[in-house]
């Protein structure tokens, strides 16, 4: 099949240097790719926004149903993930577009635009192909520099945060993020180590600065601690108040908003988020009739988040975690705050 027309942009980015770029696998496996291509149900012809490219699992679902017509615009910081998207849109059956950006700035510049895409989908965290490439430092399981950097052009890295900021900062950020129990004793006990320079440096600090109890049963004990430093380090959670309510705003009536989440701090965000669109009168119970005017702005595609089946867990027990909310635009409601 010939190469369609692409277009990449990169927001205050020099150009991706490869000889540069981490090692990083290229095997891939979307989660619920099914069950989010069924809820979004695009259509030939129409225009897509995937907020996070990654290995582009979900991406080449999308186009495929988007054909030549439509367009899919790609979006992703991670330089390793522009490498990708090339292969992608050389075979590509519609148009694509590359915006090297965190996927709030990239929606920005999309609304600058006035695009106003059918459907836009978030596959929020880090991928699988992220904790893969064990020199990025982003899992616990293997000895490596502290980075987590999902821009590896940006300065802030997990060194920074786990050396530089004051105790009190990262047992915040340990507590906020991670919602990790232990938080005080074991941003104590980073502190009382440092300099750190490497994973396993790290996991030890973690596991001495919690009672020797918590370190068995319920998951390894540093997951929470590292979930939280790279949320830090990447903005996320900032990002994705950011990012929801501008990909909401650039849908037109029957725009369709998909996000899927992998810990409960972005899912209930998402929840909130859709769940106060869906919400039609604000009026106190006692009132007889509506006053407020509000009209719902959101139909909800989801009640409950959707979860991976047996099948795809075992096929990919990393899936398990993933949480998939929708929703289908069916008014504008200025009352809303957008």
């Amino acid at each position: 099949m010939a190469a369609r027309a692409q277009r990449a942009i990169g927001l205050d980015h020099p150009p991706v240097n490869r000889a540069n770029l981490f090692f990083m696998p290229t095997e891939h496996q979307p989660v619920l790719a099914t069950e989010l291509t069924e809820l979004l149900a695009p259509q030939p012809g129409q225009t897509a926004v995937d907020c996070t490219f990654g290995g582009g699992g979900h991406a080449r679902r999308i186009a495929a149903e988007l054909g030549p017509g439509g367009t899919l615009i790609c979006i992703d910081r991670d330089p390793a993930a522009e490498a990708r998207y090339e292969a992608f849109a050389a075979e590509a059956p519609c148009e694509t577009r590359f915006i090297a950006a965190d996927f709030a700035a990239g929606l920005r510049t999309l609304r600058g635009e006035g695009i106003h895409p059918e459907m836009v989908y978030m596959d929020l965290g880090m991928s699988s192909m992220q904790v893969d490439a064990w020199e990025r430092g982003f899992s616990y399981s293997y000895d490596a520099p502290l980075d987590m950097r999902m821009d590896t052009r940006q300065q802030l890295s997990a060194a920074d945060v786990v050396n530089e900021w004051p105790e009190s900062r990262l047992a915040q950020v340990l507590r906020r993020f991670g919602e990790e129990r232990y938080a005080g004793g074991i941003a104590r006990e980073i502190s009382r180590r440092r300099p750190l320079a490497t994973t396993s440096e790290l996991v030890d600090a973690i596991k001495a600065g919690m009672p020797a109890s918590a370190r068995f049963g319920g998951g390894h004990p540093a997951k929470k601690s590292f979930q939280a430093i790279r949320i830090a380090v990447n903005g996320e959670l900032d990002s994705l108040d950011d990012a929801l309510p501008t990909a909401w705003g650039m849908l037109p009536l029957g725009g369709r908003l998909g996000t899927i989440a992998f810990h409960s701090l972005e899912d209930r965000r998402a929840k909130r988020f859709l769940a106060e669109r869906a919400r039609g009168c604000v009026c106190p119970p006692e009132l007889p009739v509506c006053v407020c005017g509000r009209e719902p702005e959101a139909e909800l595609l989801t009640r409950r988040a959707v979860a991976p089946g047996p099948d795809e867990i075992a096929a990919n027990p990393r899936s398990r975690s993933a949480h998939l909310r929708a929703a289908v635009k069916v008014s504008e409601n200025l009352a809303v705050e957008a």
